[in-house]
């Protein structure tokens, strides 16, 4: 008897099913458990029409990605209801610290995607043996983005990504490859050029070129010298300046718009204003401390509608005026010493037509801010008295400065000489949002022979402690919903039918063959009974049936 197969697959028929938006997914390792395991915590974002669809990750093919518990809650809603973000937090315990990879694949993208995309798939590559520069497990880029940004045909725009890794490493991006199961299939958009520091240019186009792209990038850190990736059992890998050592997915869509009358910002298309902070911006809050970023943009033709987002899901909105915004956040201390992007666009109508400033992101790292110091106002004096033959003792109180002080020597004499150096530097406080090294400049200090006793007394170094106050947060409703480990869609006029399949075959069928081959063979040949072109064939599991052999006595 030939091996056979026993399959469960779901069948999925909705007049609404094409409604994905894209995704994104990072990760932050946690910590090795007494048993040897890993903790590993994953934050993605799914995008579709409805706030009520959703879909979950799963491991791609047989690598060992361990159990993890998921929950769903809401980020932001576009108002006329073209979409809804939601992020799930999915926290893996795996039993060593090998790679692994997650994937989502299931439903359609919205329709008349213009590049040809319907099906959807992303891929996360999750890399957690331990680096050699660092003496810590991997952690991903942090990057999020909008599920829907948009463009006249007739503007020029630049969408500089969001691309912060924790580690130092050099992110690039890069479309995604079909062979590698990173989407399905992996068609480049004809109307952006993609820079390796993701930066998407859009150029001006014609009209004939107007609708909705499916943006599919990925992101991949690089080490900026050669590291050694060691794993629990001691094999050890080599990544130089050109392997990528973890990988992300950045899908969304891509709305080409009618051409505008005006591509000057501040007309048709907001233009954001101080104190908005600048794009790529680093800030910092300590955990329990509310940070608030507060925007400002303006629209003298068009009227400013909405400022709409994507970050954390406990994010609160306040909406000061039209177009005065500020978004809150207070971070716990499951997040100290962690980093995660804030990314915004500010929406503008006249009747239905909406129009949308650039596209801006900062990342937010939970900890204090290391290039905030502060230096106190301090008099030194520096007395010294020479009578010959006798030695006075010279008292000199030291102080952290950046004073140079010059020193000039007059011969002995034999009258006592009394030189006085007064140097009262002033107090600066310096509080920056910008995402640059900080640079520390050396004292410079001069030496001076001399045959006196110095006594140096110096006083303790005091700190001043930042008074915050925080306006009371409003109260912000958060949707819980709590995935379960079988990939569902949930969308209206939808049917669902389980179906058992039992396959034959002369030799082993892996699960990748009944992905990829016999799922699409299936859905045809339902399609071709009669079924809808945009039904869903989902593999739930699979499982091998042995060969009974009977033996007959005396036989």
């Amino acid at each position: 008897m030939s091996p056979s197969l026993l399959l469960l697959l779901l069948l999925v028929y909705s007049s609404q099913a094409s409604q994905f938006l894209g995704t994104v997914m990072t990760y932050y390792p946690k910590n090795t458990n007494i048993d040897g395991s890993w903790t590993v915590v994953l934050r993605y974002k799914l995008n579709f029409h409805s706030c009520t669809q959703s879909d979950s990750w799963g491991c791609l093919r047989d690598e060992g990605c361990g159990m993890s518990d998921v929950v769903l809650r809401k980020v932001d809603e576009e108002r006329s209801g073209e979409w809804c973000q939601r992020e799930g937090i999915m926290t893996r315990q795996v039993s060593s610290n090998a790679p692994f990879q997650l994937w989502l694949n299931s439903g359609n993208w919205i329709d008349n995607i213009k590049n040809g995309i319907v099906s959807w798939r992303a891929v996360t590559l999750v890399e957690l043996r331990n680096r050699s520069d660092t003496g810590k497990a991997n952690t991903s880029p942090q990057t999020t983005i909008l599920p829907a940004v948009r463009v006249p045909s007739n503007c020029q725009r630049d969408f500089n990504l969001l691309a912060f890794d924790p580690d130092g490493d050099e992110v690039k991006c890069r479309y995604g490859i079909t062979s590698l199961s990173e989407c399905n299939p992996c068609t480049p958009l004809s109307v952006l050029n993609l820079s390796s520091s993701c930066t998407l240019s859009f150029s001006p186009t014609s009209n004939s070129n107007e609708g909705p792209y499916a943006v599919q990038l990925v992101m991949e850190d690089f080490p900026r010298e050669t590291i050694t990736l060691t794993q629990t059992n001691g094999t050890q890998t080599m990544k130089t300046v050109n392997d990528a050592i973890s990988k992300i997915p950045v899908q969304f869509v891509l709305r080409v718009d009618p051409a505008v009358p005006s591509c000057t910002e501040g007309l048709y298309l907001p233009r954001f204003l101080p104190p908005t902070p600048a794009n790529r911006a680093q800030l910092y809050t300590p955990v329990g401390q509310t940070l608030e970023i507060s925007i400002s943009a303006q629209a003298n033709t068009s009227t400013i509608s909405e400022l709409l987002f994507s970050g954390p899901h406990n994010i609160n909105q306040i909406t000061q005026s039209a177009g005065q915004y500020i978004l809150s956040w207070t971070p716990t201390e499951n997040e100290d010493g962690e980093s995660y992007p804030i990314c915004f666009i500010v929406q503008a109508l006249i009747n239905s037509t909406k129009y949308h400033s650039e596209l801006r992101c900062v990342i937010v790292t939970v900890g204090p801010d290391p290039t905030t110091s502060t230096t106190p106002t301090t008099t030194t004096t520096q007395t010294t008295t020479t009578i010959p033959p006798t030695t006075t003792p010279l008292n000199t109180t030291a102080i952290n400065t950046t004073t140079t002080q010059n020193t000039t020597t007059i011969p002995p004499t034999t009258t006592p000489l009394l030189i006085t150096t007064t140097t009262t530097p002033i107090t600066t406080t310096i509080q920056t949002t910008a995402a640059f090294p900080t640079t520390a400049t050396p004292l410079n200090t001069t030496a001076i022979n001399t045959t006196t006793t110095q006594n140096t007394t110096t006083p303790p170094s005091t700190t001043p402690t930042p008074t915050t106050t925080a306006s009371p947060s409003p109260v912000n409703t958060t949707e819980d919903t709590t995935a379960f480990p079988t990939p569902v869609i949930t969308s209206l006029n939808q049917f669902i039918v389980g179906l058992r399949v039992k396959l034959s075959s002369s030799s082993p069928l892996s699960e990748e063959n009944i992905r990829s081959t016999i799922i699409q063979q299936l859905k045809d040949e339902l399609r071709r009974r009669g079924l809808p072109e945009d039904i869903t064939l989902r593999l739930v599991s699979s499982m091998q049936l042995g060969v009974a052999t009977t033996v007959t006595p005396g036989g």
